[in-house]
């Protein structure tokens, strides 16, 4: 097995040309060669290999055809890689022997396995030396191509052959700052299936997380950051494209992978965690308006817009809002467009991988250990602070409603750590309360955030129709209200109700 340590980015096709002549403060240049690559992956009609976070790939360079399989990364940051030489075009599964497809290679399964897509390439191939590491960079121009659908290709590799880790981010932010290199850690295997699809620029939901018992806290901690990681930013496109959806769920793995520091506090660096978490909150506050006028609009404004009742008033808030949603996506869409983003996102990758992450020698002991404690820590802290929560001013209602959240992410990170049906149920029956309490104060904390939001709008309208504005701003918080008060009593039941993990 070959491990393939590796950063990939999308270039605009105008920079490309810039990059076959690198210069690299310390790094040395050598001689450029090129490549026609055309790979052909298959899976079943059911993707089953992509299930199993593994691909299969035959690839002609023109002279030679090699059989890869590739498996995703898992404790460590580079993936899994085994090339096997064939004598045609044609996949050998007798040749996955001692790979992670081996278990899966059945003869069924080589029945079942057809090309899903191909991508044709002409690749430029630059060496690059530092003074410790001997870094590749691949220029890859061509498409992928799926029966009649295709998309271009226009991506930088940066694959690390033997040195240190820093050094290939050293590298990365160089490209970053000469080309817009924007760092992207779908593979062209998981836009081929994209493509495929039919699912290009939708919005990405969350992986599930796999741990291994044997692994150490520190180690479980970047398996969980990886993957948060990826949530946010596979939803780059859809936030370009302005996605409603594509903005919620880039807020979702920013709120998990700041979670998942939350988490793991006890082992990370106190300065250089912060300044990660400075820039995680930054984006997420870049995304804050758009997701929270969206709701507005969609769960309060819109229906009463259809009111009789409200009529010129109804239809002027709906108008107010709807232009305040736009330009807020239009700044979300600017955030994701800019330099600012990103370093971010090379910044933040870095950090995961680095060495120097976590704080203590023995990486916080075994993560199963880690992981009950910290439960039984969380969920005791939660059972006090929210004992009265029907009680509790606003400010405060939100901090028991992010330590709920927190503890079901944390459930969502470690859930296959706990193999036992007892365990299991309990996890289950934990995250339905957590949800109920979730719910319940997000609802409060909504109807906070849209009264700020009305009474602004209100104050700002034109006089000839500030009378009907707050008339229909009125009818329309009054009914959130009403809909919203007895989800506390859920939320305070469900409190008193949480029992110890």
């Amino acid at each position: 097995m070959a491990a393939e340590t590796e950063l990939k980015f999308r270039v605009p096709g105008r920079k490309l040309k810039a990059l076959e002549k690198p210069r690299i403060a310390g790094a040395k240049t050598g001689e450029p060669s090129t490549s026609d690559l055309v790979s052909t992956y298959f899976d079943t009609a059911k993707h089953k290999l992509k299930r199993h976070g593994l691909t299969l790939r035959v690839r002609y360079d023109g002279h030679d055809y090699v059989q890869t399989i590739k498996s995703g990364a898992g404790r460590q940051f580079a993936r899994g890689e085994w090339e096997s030489e064939l004598r045609d075009d044609a996949f050998d599964l007798e040749k996955a022997e001692g790979t992670p497809l081996e278990e899966l290679a059945s003869g069924r399964l080589r029945r079942k396995l057809k090309p899903v897509f191909e991508t044709s390439v002409q690749r430029i191939t630059v060496p690059l030396r530092t003074k410790r590491s001997e870094i590749e960079l691949a220029i890859d121009r061509g498409r992928t191509t799926a029966g009649l659908r295709y998309r271009p290709i226009r991506e930088v590799e940066l694959e690390l052959k033997s040195g240190r880790v820093l050094d290939l981010f050293r590298v990365a932010r160089a490209l970053e700052r000469r080309s817009g290199a924007e760092l992207d850690l779908c593979s062209k295997a998981e836009r081929g299936y994209e493509l495929a699809d039919h699912d290009q620029h939708g919005s990405v939901s969350a992986e599930r997380v796999m741990l291994d018992s044997e692994f150490t806290a520190g180690e479980a901690f970047r398996v969980i950051a990886r993957s948060t990681f990826r949530h946010f930013s596979s939803n780059t496109d859809a936030v370009r494209e302005g996605e409603h959806e594509g903005v919620h769920q880039m807020r979702v793995g920013l709120r998990r992978l700041r979670a998942a520091i939350s988490l793991f506090s006890k082992i990370l660096p106190k300065a250089s965690t912060e300044e990660v978490k400075t820039q995680l909150k930054w984006l997420t506050s870049a995304l804050a308006p758009a997701r929270e006028l969206d709701v507005f609009v969609k769960e309060d404004i819109e229906p009463a817009s259809h009111d009789a009742l409200l009529r010129r008033g109804g239809r002027a808030i709906r108008q107010e809002f709807s232009v305040r949603r736009d330009r807020a996506f239009a700044r979300a869409r600017q955030a994701v467009d800019s330099q600012h983003y990103r370093s971010m996102l090379i910044d933040t990758m870095q950090w995961i991988e680095a060495k120097q992450t976590i704080a203590v020698e023995d990486e916080g002991g075994p993560i199963g250990e880690f992981a009950a404690a910290l439960l039984h820590r969380r969920i005791r802290k939660l059972r006090k602070d929210g004992r009265h929560i029907d009680e509790l001013a606003a400010r405060q209602r939100h901090k028991v409603r992010i330590r709920a959240k927190k503890i079901r992410y944390a459930i969502d990170f470690f859930e296959s750590l706990f193999a036992g049906k007892h365990e299991r149920k309990q996890l289950k029956r934990l995250s339905k309360q957590l949800k109920r309490i979730q719910d319940g104060l997000g609802s409060l904390n909504d109807f906070v955030a849209h009264r700020k939001l009305a009474v602004d709008a209100a104050l700002k309208a034109p006089h000839r129709r500030e009378r009907d504005r707050a008339f229909a701003s009125g009818v329309v918080l009054g009914r959130e209200e009403q809909a919203v008060k007895p989800l506390i009593k859920i939320a305070a039941q469900e409190v008193r109700g949480l029992k110890p993990f």
